[in-house]
């Protein structure tokens, strides 16, 4: 199973990648890097002499290959990596005629427990998708990105206040039998956020999310050994190298790692593995991931025993616009396809209606004395 061709495709803010091998069998990837899309093409092409020729079944081989090539690091290179890895596990898949979670040990579960991530707005507005999201939809666990853009302009009484109502709002539209995760989206200094989790701690989140900014492991150990809440962190992290220093000491409960971003199928089953080694949990980052990825995380759900929960959106057009079929949602959980592989093929055609878009940086978000807030 020797390859052929590499095509890096960026469309919207992801980049799909498609290995083809010479018998003609193509297997597909994502990168989640969604600031930057035509970046991690240009690295995923530069990647395309080296793949040529060699055989796309030695997975770890090629990974390593890429990886310690230049030792170059962060996400762009990371991004890149993980997008062709996701390619490879596909073809691999379709090489056997099984989905990839029969070849990572089989199945841990019956389907993917999906966590719906509810838009922001309003406290009314956000109450009622709550309600709905639940009541209409099935899902069974919500994750309130709880923290707004309004917040940095509130002082500290003011806003710990406006975000406590909320969550109560919410808990208190769902009952308690609905699993709730906070979202704060490294928005807060740790003095602040933990006078806030000591009060949203009444209503029992499953967890709070990045309450600070991921510049310090030891700034977020510090953080977590003076709350009485679950924390998640991990969305911006790359490698089991830093995920090691996240859980080989307590503090961080659950691990969010990206297959777009963290090394593909390889690198997360592996940082899977070690979150489990001290019965830390994974919630994986996966909005706004685009539909390869939703389908890659699927799989390593299928078959990862402590993966807790996938947070989810529905996709829209501008995800079913680039693949031939989604990954179903039914009664709150991710329904992984039978097809062999990721289960899921490109469209062209669909692809080419959705143009590279890089990110907007025109709204850094500012306090109320226009300084830069942290984020």
């Amino acid at each position: 199973m020797r390859i052929a061709s590499v095509e890096a495709i960026p469309a919207g803010s992801a980049c799909y990648v498609r290995i083809t091998s010479e018998d003609g069998t193509s297997g597909v990837g994502e990168s989640t890097y969604f600031g930057w899309p035509t970046a991690i093409a240009e690295i995923v092409r530069s990647f395309e002499p080296f793949l040529k020729g060699k055989d796309a079944g030695d997975v770890e081989h090629l990974w390593l290959s890429l990886y310690r090539a230049l030792s170059f690091r962060g996400m762009a290179i990371s991004g890149a990596i993980s997008a062709v890895d996701q390619a490879l596990w596909d073809l691999r898949g379709k090489h056997f005629e099984v989905p990839v979670w029969q070849l990572l040990g089989g199945r841990a579960r019956r389907a993917v427990r999906a966590m719906r991530v509810v838009d922001t707005g309003t406290q009314e507005e956000v109450v009622a998708a709550a309600r709905a999201a639940v009541e209409d939809d099935g899902y069974t666990a919500l994750k309130i990105l709880l923290f707004q853009e309004e917040h940095h302009q509130m002082r500290q009484a003011e806003r710990i206040g406006d975000l406590v109502q909320r969550f109560a709002a919410i808990r208190d539209a769902v009952g308690w039998q609905i699993d709730l995760g906070v979202e704060l989206h490294r928005n807060m200094s740790a003095g602040n956020a933990v006078l806030l989790c000591g009060e949203l701690a009444r209503y029992r989140p499953l967890f709070v999310e990045d309450p600070i900014p991921p510049d310090s492991v030891a700034g977020l150990r510090a953080f977590a050994a003076k709350v009485g809440v679950p924390v998640a962190a991990g969305e911006r992290n790359t490698t089991i190298w830093e995920f090691a220093e996240y859980v080989e000491r307590p503090g961080v409960d659950f691990v969010r790692p990206d297959v777009g971003i963290a090394g593909g199928i390889t690198h997360v089953r592996k940082i899977c593995a070690l979150a489990e080694a001290f019965h830390a949990d994974v919630l994986p980052h996966a909005v706004p991931s685009g539909p390869v990825a939703v389908a890659a995380h699927v799989q390593l759900g299928m078959c990862t025993p402590n993966w807790e929960l996938q947070e989810h959106r529905p996709q829209g057009a501008a995800w079913t616009d680039l693949v031939d079929e989604i990954i179903p949602v039914r009664d709150g959980y991710l329904i992984p396809p039978d097809r062999p592989g990721l289960g899921i093929s490109l469209d062209d055609a669909g692809l080419a209606r959705h143009p590279p878009r890089s990110a907007d940086l025109s709204h850094a978000p500012l306090r109320e004395d226009d300084s830069v807030a942290i984020r």
